[in-house]
């Protein structure tokens, strides 16, 4: 440990109690941008959000790519004439909390309980993204009037309803929000203790798949073994997507290598969640499967309840797929090859119609240069010496391309405040504090760092 993490770690204790009150206030703003009625909640996290920047000495200000669209926050802070610029990125926005029922605390109340190796806090948005916001709160907090950087902020409010309006506002505020280093707070670390770099995603198609074997619903008992059973046709159709050990079936999709990391099998099971006796599915090294190879998934399903069901043939069955493609992948050929397939093996004539939900493309980050070396130096501080991981994530963030496509020559550093039971997006997330002390840290030496190099000629 150096005096420079000394000093930085004193700094980070003396602001965290602060922090947390922050962190805890935006956890009770229901943000759901993906219900209509909760919107006058997601403009009051934008506020909240705007507010807290401007008090760290940020030229903050909510920004919408159009009348009525989702609020975003923008904003600079200077530092030194002819600092290198740093991008700060984060979501204000959350999921929903879905049924409270599965949380052992109120969603919308920060609560602190033990949860696995240390105190967490819980409640929804608690780590996926609020600790990401109060991550550059906190480092602008830390550093205050030595900003070695020049700091531009960008708070996105519908990262959880596909980022629809972020290439309009990227284009409308191109020339507020360009920079040398893009700082995307929105993934995790490998482990409690382990920290880690994000250096691959994958990419998302999803479709809506519908098989029609009917006109109209007709007598199961008159017409039973005869006409086809819609529900049965789409199970067919489904269970042709993957082979008896579970292998995607898909052909022509691009599949990858995954660096080589190690997986234990008792940690793969208890992160996971499967029910005991449950095997994994596909071959190959399991982090390829998890990061690099494509997967799919049935997510929804248009189907009669079973309690009240009648002796009916239902004239249409629907269902949801989920595709997530390999780094080095592209959502047209993915698409592609998906459309092939249900065309070419959908069963007994039945009508098929396929509709696009959206896409998103993978991302694999080109992990060299000062920007990394920066990185890698302020985590390992952050954890006491222990170096990080280069993680792949089997999720997909597609919005970074859009970063990309804006700002070519800009290094995108993907980092986070997760750990592998966050459970983000699920009952009971929760935000592991000892680590949140960590990435705190790990953020105030980056920016230093990111100044240093500068001033170094690296940069």
């Amino acid at each position: 440990m150096t005096m420079v993490s000394d000093d930085i770690r004193a700094r980070v204790a003396s602001v965290l109690p602060g922090v947390r009150k922050d962190l805890e206030d935006l956890v009770r703003i229901q943000s759901v941008s993906a219900d209509p009625g909760r919107l006058t909640e997601v403009e009051r996290s934008a506020e909240a959000t705007a507010a807290l920047f401007r008090a760290e000495g940020v030229d903050a200000r909510i920004v919408r790519a159009y009348d009525g669209a989702p609020p975003a926050v923008i904003g600079e802070k200077r530092g030194p004439e002819g600092a290198p610029v740093v991008l700060l990125y984060a979501h204000h926005d959350v999921q929903p909390e879905n049924d409270p029922a599965d949380w052992d605390s109120p969603p919308w109340e920060p609560t602190v309980r033990e949860g696995r190796d240390g105190p967490r806090l819980y409640g929804r948005g608690a780590a996926d993204d609020k600790a990401g916001i109060m991550a550059h709160v906190a480092a602008l907090r830390v550093l205050g009037d030595e900003l070695p950087v020049t700091v531009r902020l960008f708070v996105e409010g519908e990262e959880e309803v596909a980022s629809a309006t972020l290439p309009q506002l990227l284009e409308q505020n191109l020339d507020d929000l360009r920079a040398d280093v893009i700082v995307i707070a929105d993934s995790g670390n490998w482990d409690i203790g382990v920290p880690a770099l994000t250096t691959s995603l994958r990419g998302l198609v999803r479709v809506n798949v519908e098989v029609r074997t009917l006109t109209h619903a007709v007598h199961q008992g008159m017409w039973g073994g005869l006409v086809p059973d819609s529900l049965i046709t789409l199970s067919r159709l489904i269970a042709s997507l993957h082979d008896d050990d579970g292998n995607l079936r898909v052909e022509g999709l691009v599949t990858g290598r995954a660096a080589d990391v190690d997986y234990p099998e008792e940690r793969l099971r208890a992160e996971s969640g499967v029910a005991p006796g449950v095997d994994w599915i596909g071959s190959g090294p399991k982090v390829e499967r998890l990061w690099t190879q494509p997967a799919l998934s049935v997510i929804g399903l248009d189907a009669p309840k079973v309690d009240g069901s009648s002796n009916t043939l239902i004239p249409a069955a629907r269902a949801r797929l989920a595709l997530r493609t390999a780094p080095g992948e592209t959502s047209e050929n993915a698409l592609a090859c998906l459309r092939q397939h249900l065309e070419k093996h959908v069963p007994w004539g039945a009508q098929l119609s396929i509709e696009v939900v959206d896409t998103g493309e993978p991302i694999a980050l080109d992990v060299t240069g000062p920007a990394y070396d920066a990185a890698r130096s302020a985590f390992a501080e952050a954890w006491d010496g222990t170096e990080p991981v280069d993680m792949g994530v089997g999720g997909s963030i597609p919005f970074i391309a859009e970063f990309l496509d804006a700002m070519p020559d800009a290094s995108v550093l993907v980092t986070g405040v997760e750990d592998p039971d966050t459970r983000a997006h699920g009952a009971n997330e929760g935000l592991h504090l000892a680590e949140f002390e960590r990435v705190l840290v790990a953020e105030a030496l980056l920016l230093r760092n990111l100044g240093a190099e500068s001033a170094a000629g690296t940069l």
